[in-house]
């Protein structure tokens, strides 16, 4: 059987899922090559999405024309805004989902994006070619060109993107018992490695772990701490659509639990049996995800740890505890687990267990996510060392979005540092690397007032259209809420407001009275103020706000932070168009690093190793010290 696609997509989990829809959106016909088609997109782990930076994440591939926000907003069955005491910078979005309802919304809309096709298949051989296009030293000598699968179908690209997940050469343990596979209950990819490495490709060793999913009928509520979502509306994706938040799923609490001490004895007479602690296991797990054994030995002194008991879904009893991973033996989980309070008696589905598995370097990879190796061969999600869905499904969308784009010869899609958070966390890939699971955070943007969730719109969706992923629909509907936003500001900065008309007011609500007339803008930037507070006493705002066509929460939202952090945003783009100067100069392919004795050892290694694309890339790359930036300033003035 031989079959020929523009792009093939290997993995059906949140990567390869936006890479699939991304591409075929794009008008290159699609294959997403998946082990099991009742698995597409599933939540490997916590049947959540977003979170801290995850959820800026998940805003901007929505932004960007991708899915995982509107399948998040129709399966959700808890929603939460995180951080909302502090700055908008960091407001972050999560939704608890139904984990089976999930899966199937990833299913329908596969089956409903055009030029997209779906082989239940697993791929053990990547087809590699001599490139006759490598005119440069730089370029690829060897370019892919399809696949090859077990069952013997032999698929045609132009571009293939591996997403594959955990599922290369996975290896799962519980104690001291070790079963081959990438999932539980689902078998391990135990060639394309190698047939990928043999080419010169380095892959290297990552471990992550899960906790023990439990029967909510047995488990004591009475002795948990509830833990609600959102009373506002909140959702992920800005369009509705079709496809957009149906309401229909009952919303559910999570709730709060504790480790105790006796917990911890009984878990820490296991630790002979661990893996992590054994030498049975040597590869690096995430730091900022540990298990529940790694934070005992990490912290001794504490005397308890907070878990957090989530739904899985709607009409399910399973439940997850976050914050319980473990690869203990089974024996110690569950009596460990029979020691926390409410827990008593929890019947146990499955335990928790760890799972290593093989990534790819990802300094091997262009912003592009394209190899500097195998040219049309992109890499994206949890091979490329990051951990979370979100992660990888933005990783996906730029790469399903950049393999259609090379299939026709057209100009890459690259976002920047301070355009979006995606941008950051690829830029960090190619140009750090890892060490261990890369997770997102806030603290790693340093243009976070740049990156909030409510404006990702704003920074990507006319990017989009203009390469063809969003559709006119859409974006005529970003327009409608960029004008509105537009009217909003404008009114607040001409509206006059007379001290003795609302100096009471003021003081009612906790700020100081006007010593003369201001403008309503100006209202606005105090901390103690905002539209919600001001609108009573201010009808005629009240009035202008009532009058947006839809989504008036959303549009106010968003006009009101951009009035009140308007100093801050305007200083953040200063900077960031500082940085730019230094994006503009290109370094690719102008130096051979080793002959310039001016710059560090190091730094001549490092940069011979990731050889940058531009001079702002080089002064990010760890062991490149300013000093060595300014010997290939003066390089390039010359």
């Amino acid at each position: 059987m031989i079959l020929n696609y523009d792009v093939i997509v290997i993995g059906g989990g949140h990567a390869g899922c936006e890479a699939a829809c991304a591409a075929a959106n794009m008008g290159a016909k699609t294959l997403l090559v998946t082990m099991d088609m009742n698995k597409i997109g599933q939540m490997s782990c916590n049947p959540a999405v977003g979170g801290i930076a995850k959820g800026q994440i998940v805003r901007e591939i929505d932004a960007l024309g991708g899915q995982m926000g509107r399948v998040t907003d129709a399966t959700a069955i808890q929603f939460r805004m995180l951080n909302v005491g502090k700055g908008p910078a960091v407001w972050s979005p999560r939704a608890q989902c139904d984990r089976g309802k999930f899966i199937w919304k990833w299913r329908e809309t596969i089956d409903h994006t055009e030029n997209l096709d779906v082989w239940q298949d697993q791929v053990d051989e990547l087809m590699v070619e001599d490139a006759t296009s490598a005119a440069a030293e730089s370029q690829p000598t060897k370019r892919a060109v399809g696949v090859r699968t077990i069952w013997g179908a032999e698929i045609h690209a132009k571009s293939v993107v591996i997403t594959a997940g955990t599922f290369l050469n996975g290896l799962m343990h519980i104690g001291r018992k070790m079963v081959k596979g990438g999932r539980i209950a689902e078998p391990a990819a135990e060639r394309l490695t190698e047939s990928i490495t043999q080419h010169g490709i380095r892959s290297n060793r990552m471990k992550t772990g899960t906790p023990v999913r439990l029967d909510k009928r047995s488990i004591d509520f009475s002795k948990l701490r509830q833990q609600d979502g959102e009373q506002r509306a909140y959702r992920f994706s800005y369009y509705p659509g079709k496809s957009g938040f149906s309401g229909t799923l009952p919303q559910l609490p999570c709730w709060e639990c504790y480790t105790n001490p006796d917990v911890h004895e009984m878990l820490r007479s296991g630790l002979a049996d661990s893996p992590l602690y054994n030498g049975q296991i040597q590869s690096i797990g995430p730091r900022y995800c540990p298990s529940i054994e790694t934070k005992l030995v990490t912290f001794p002194d504490r005397e308890q740890h907070l878990l957090f008991l989530e739904p899985e879904g709607a009409e399910t009893n399973e439940m997850y505890l976050n914050g319980f991973s473990s690869s203990l033996p089974m024996d110690v989980q569950i009596e460990a687990l029979h020691k926390i309070s409410g827990l008593e008696n929890a019947k146990v589905y499955r335990p928790g267990y760890a799972i290593e598995y093989d990534f790819f370097d990802p300094t091997q990879l262009r912003h592009t996510l394209e190899s500097k190796i195998i040219e049309g061969l992109f890499f994206a999600g949890q091979v490329n060392g990051t951990t979370g869905y979100e992660e990888a499904a933005g990783q996906g969308l730029v790469a399903g979005v950049n393999a259609a784009l090379k299939c026709v010869g057209t100009e890459e899609f690259v976002m920047r540092r301070d355009e979006s958070y995606i941008g950051v966390l690829i830029d960090d890939l190619v140009t750090k690397g890892v060490d261990e699971p890369y997770r997102m955070f806030t603290s790693r943007a340093e243009y976070r007032i740049l990156l909030r969730q409510d404006d990702a719109d704003a920074r990507l969706t006319e990017r989009a259209y203009e390469i063809g992923l969003v559709k006119k629909d859409r974006f005529d509907w970003w327009m409608q809420k960029k004008q509105a936003i537009e009217e909003i500001v404008e009114f607040c900065k001409n509206f006059p407001i007379k001290a003795k008309e609302i100096n009471s007011a003021l003081e009612k609500l906790g700020t100081t009275p006007l010593q003369f007339g201001v403008k309503l803008e100006d209202l606005i930037a105090r901390p103690q103020l905002n539209f919600q507070n001001l609108m009573p006493i201010i009808p005629q705002l009240r009035e202008f706000i009532d009058k947006l066509p839809n989504r008036k929460e959303e549009i106010a939202e968003a006009a009101e932070i951009r009035i009140k952090y308007k100093g801050y945003i305007e200083r953040e783009k200063l900077v960031a168009e500082k940085m730019h100067r230094l994006e503009n100069i290109k370094i690719k392919g102008h130096f051979d690093y080793n002959s310039i004795q001016s710059l560090s050892t190091e730094c001549r290694q490092k940069l011979t190793a990731i050889d940058p694309e531009t001079l702002a890339q080089a002064s990010r790359i760890p062991g490149v010290s300013p000093s060595d930036i300014n010997v290939l300033l003066v390089l390039m003035g010359r």
